[in-house]
C-alpha cells in the first residue's frame, strides 16, 4: 500500500511482515508473542536499544514506524521477555550481511523487470531442466564459491544446449560459504555470497531473456540446524525444543535435527505459504522443487498413519492451492519418491495437487541397468516397467533423471564413474552412460540433466569442487550428443512430436540380447509417431526384425554411436535408415543398433 509522505500510517493500515519499505521510511512488523516489549534498532537509530520501540498487536505481533529507516539499512529486533533480552534477526529479512550479522532493509519493488514481462514458461510436456548448484556451476577457483553473476555467464551455453529450464539448488541464507543449500538457517534471505537479492533477480532476469524458465528448491522440512535465529526465537520452548516456529514434541524430530517446522500453528503455516509465494511474486520464479515432502506429511516418513502430519499435507495443499489458482502455468514439483499418485493428484480429488514429482522408478532400475558390471544382470523387463511408470495417467506428472545431487553424493557417484571406477574417459563409460540420457531425453516424463552430466564430469558432487569446464573441449562431442537429443525432444526439427506425446507403446522388450524398443506418440503419423530402440549389451545386433505402427520409410534421426560424438565410437548417423515391410499383422522393420546405443527413427512430415 503507498504510504503519504504528510504523516506516517498508523500500525492498523499496513499489511505484510518484516521490514516493509515505504516512501516515509520502513515499517517493521514481527511475531513474538512472548516477548514484554520489542524495539527495532539499526544503522537508521545508531543502534539504539530504545528509540524505536514496537507496538503491540493481536495474536502475539508487534509493529512500529521508523521514518529514518531507509533500504540498504543493517537492522535487528531487540526482544525482552522472561527468559532475557535477546537480539534477533528478523524472520522475515530478505537479505543479510551474513548468516550471523545483521538483516538489511530490501525494497522489493527496487528492480527493474521491465524486459522480462514477455516472457512465457514452456508448456510442461516441452521442459527440459537442468539442475544446477549456484556455489559449483561456474565457481572460478575451487576455494571460492561461484556466484549468480558467474552462473549468468553460463547462461548462453545452456540455451545453446537447448535448455529450457534450470532447477536450482537452494538458495535461501545458510552458515558458511558452502553448503549444498539444505540447511536454510533464514529462509526468506538471499545466501549473500552467492550475490543476495539482487543477484538472484539479475540471474533470473538474464535466464529468461534466454527463453530459460527457473525453478527453485525450497526446504519446508525442517530448518537449520545452525545460526537460526528463529530457534527460540522469542525465547519461549518446551522440552528444549525450539520454541514457536518449531515443533515442541515428538514431532521435532527429522533426520536433520528437532528442526521440524510446527505446521500446526497458523503463523507458521502463513510463514511458509508467505515464504513460497514470495519467491514467485518478487523472484518471477517459474515453479518450486520442494525438498523431502514425505518429512512434511509424515513424521519419520514411514508411511505410518500413525506418524501422519496432517497439518503438514494441508499446508503443502494450501500452498500448491494458490499457486494454481494464481499462477497455473508455475511449475512445482516434490521430492518424495515414494511413487504415489496422491502427490500430484488434484486437490479436489485428495492429492497435494503438485505438477510433478520426482520419479524414484524411474532412476533407480535405470541406473541399475546402466552400471551393471555385466549384460546379463541387466533387466529389460525392469526398464520397461520404468519406462512406463506413469502418475494419475499423466506422462508428466514425473521428473525422469539418471543423475541428480541425491545420486551423484552420499556414497555414489556420476553414473559414468560407477562405471567406471577411476576412468570416465573409457569406451564403457561413454556408451553407457550416453545411453542413459538418451532413454531419459526420449521417455515419457520431463527429463532432468544434473549440471555436469553432458561434459562426462567425474567423481561425486561437492559443494566445494565446481565444474570442471575445461572438459568441453575433450568432450565436445558428448556435449554435442545431448544438444541433438535435447533438439529432438522438443521437435524442433518438425519431425519428433510424438516425444513431447502423452503416449507410449511397446514395441520389443528381448532379455535375451538385451534390447527395448517404444513408440512415441501425441496424434500418430508421419511427423509424430517417434521410435526408440536401445541396445543394452556389448553386442551389436543387426537386422532386428522390429514391429512398427506404420509403413513406408523410417528414418533415423539420432545414432548415438556416430562418431561425430566420440571417435571410439564408429557408424555413421545416416547409414540406418529403414523400409516398413507389411507382415502377418501390421508391418516390420529391420533395424541395426551398435552395442550400448541407442537410435531414433520417425517418419518425414506429409
Amino acid at each position: 500500500m503507498q504510504i503519504q509522505k504528510t504523516r506516517p500510517a498508523p500500525v492498523a493500515q499496513v499489511t505484510g511482515m518484516g521490514a516493509i519499505a515505504h516512501s516515509d521510511g520502513v515499517f517493521f512488523r514481527v511475531w513474538a508473542p512472548h516477548a514484554d516489549k520489542v524495539f527495532v534498532i539499526g544503522d537508521f537509530n545508531d543502534w539504539s536499544h530504545d528509540a524505536h520501540p514496537l507496538r503491540h498487536e493481536e495474536g502475539g505481533y508487534w509493529g512500529g514506524h521508523a521514518p529514518e529507516a531507509k533500504p540498504g539499512d543493517a537492522y535487528k529486533y531487540r526482544l525482552l521477555t522472561p527468559y532475557g533480552e535477546l537480539f534477533r534477526n528478523d524472520p522475515y529479512a530478505r537479505e543479510l550481511t551474513n548468516s550471523i550479522g545483521n538483516s538489511l532493509v530490501v525494497d522489493p519493488a527496487d528492480f527493474d523487470w521491465e524486459t522480462d514481462t514477455d516472457y512465457q514458461m514452456p508448456s510442461w510436456n516441452r521442459l527440459v531442466v537442468y539442475e544446477l548448484h549456484i556455489g559449483t556451476f561456474n565457481a572460478k577457483e575451487k576455494d571460492q564459491p561461484g556466484d549468480f553473476y558467474s552462473a549468468i555467464e553460463r547462461l548462453d551455453y545452456l540455451q545453446k544446449l537447448g535448455i529450457n529450464a534450470v532447477e536450482i539448488m537452494p538458495i535461501a541464507e545458510f552458515p558458511g560459504d558452502f553448503s549444498w543449500g539444505y540447511n536454510p538457517a533464514h529462509p526468506f534471505a538471499v545466501e549473500s555470497r552467492y550475490g543476495g537479492v539482487k543477484g538472484f533477480k539479475e540471474f533470473v532476469k538474464a535466464a529468461h531473456l534466454r527463453g530459460i524458465a527457473v525453478i527453485l528448491d525450497v526446504v519446508y522440512n525442517h530448518f537449520g540446524p545452525t545460526d537460526m535465529d528463529l530457534w527460540k526465537f522469542d525465547g519461549w520452548s518446551e522440552n528444549d525444543k525450539g520454541g514457536i516456529y518449531f515443533y515442541n514434541d515428538w514431532r521435532s524430530t527429522t533426520p536433520w535435527g528437532d528442526t521440524r517446522p510446527d505446521y500446526g500453528r497458523s503463523e507458521v503455516q502463513q510463514y511458509l505459504r508467505d515464504n513460497a509465494l514470495m519467491w514467485i511474486d518478487e523472484y518471477h520464479v517459474d515453479g518450486l522443487r520442494m525438498d523431502m515432502v514425505p518429512y512434511i506429511r509424515n513424521v519419520h516418513a514411514d508411511e505410518n498413519p500413525d506418524n501422519d502430519l496432517v497439518e503438514g499435507s494441508r499446508l503443502i495443499q494450501r500452498i500448491n492451492s494458490e499457486i494454481r489458482e494464481k499462477y497455473p502455468w508455475k511449475f512445482t514439483v516434490a521430492e518424495d519418491l515414494h511413487s504415489l499418485d496422491l502427490i500430484t493428484a488434484s486437490i479436489e480429488d485428495g492429492g497435494l495437487g503438485y505438477s510433478s514429482q520426482w520419479d524414484a522408478d524411474f532412476v533407480h532400475p535405470i541406473r541399475q541397468a546402466l552400471i551393471a558390471q555385466h549384460d546379463d544382470e541387466r533387466d529389460m523387463n525392469a526398464v520397461a516397467n520404468a519406462l512406463l511408470s506413469t502418475y494419475n495417467g499423466d506422462a508428466f506428472q514425473r521428473v525422469i533423471y539418471t543423475e541428480s545431487h541425491d545420486e551423484v553424493a552420499n556414497g555414489k557417484s556420476r553414473v559414468a564413474e560407477e562405471i567406471a571406477d577411476g576412468d570416465v574417459n573409457n569406451y564403457f563409460s561413454k556408451k553407457r552412460s550416453t545411453l542413459g540420457i538418451a532413454l531419459v531425453l526420449t521417455a515419457p516424463g520431463v527429463p532432468m540433466i544434473f549440471q555436469g552430466h553432458e561434459l562426462l564430469e567425474d567423481k561425486w558432487f561437492s559443494d566445494t569442487d565446481p565444474i570442471d569446464w575445461k572438459r568441453f573441449k575433450e568432450f565436445r562431442g558428448i556435449v554435442k550428443l545431448h544438444r541433438d537429443l535435447i533438439s529432438l525432444r522438443l521437435d524442433r526439427q518438425g519431425f519428433t512430436r510424438g516425444l513431447t506425446g502423452h503416449n507410449t507403446g511397446l514395441l520389443t522388450i528381448d532379455n535375451e540380447q538385451k534390447v527395448i524398443a517404444f513408440h512415441r506418440w501425441g496424434e500418430c503419423g508421419p511427423g509424430d509417431s517417434t521410435l526408440v530402440v536401445l541396445n543394452f549389451s556389448n553386442n551389436p545386433i543387426e537386422d532386428y526384425y522390429l514391429p512398427v505402427p506404420t509403413g513406408g520409410l523410417w528414418r533415423v534421426r539420432f545414432n548415438s554411436d556416430w562418431e561425430g560424438y566420440d571417435q571410439e565410437f564408429a557408424n555413421d548417423q545416416t547409414s540406418l535408415d529403414t523400409e516398413a515391410e507389411p507382415a502377418d499383422e501390421g508391418f516390420v522393420a529391420r533395424v541395426s543398433v551398435a552395442a550400448y546405443s541407442a537410435v531414433v527413427l520417425s517418419q518425414d512430415p506429409a
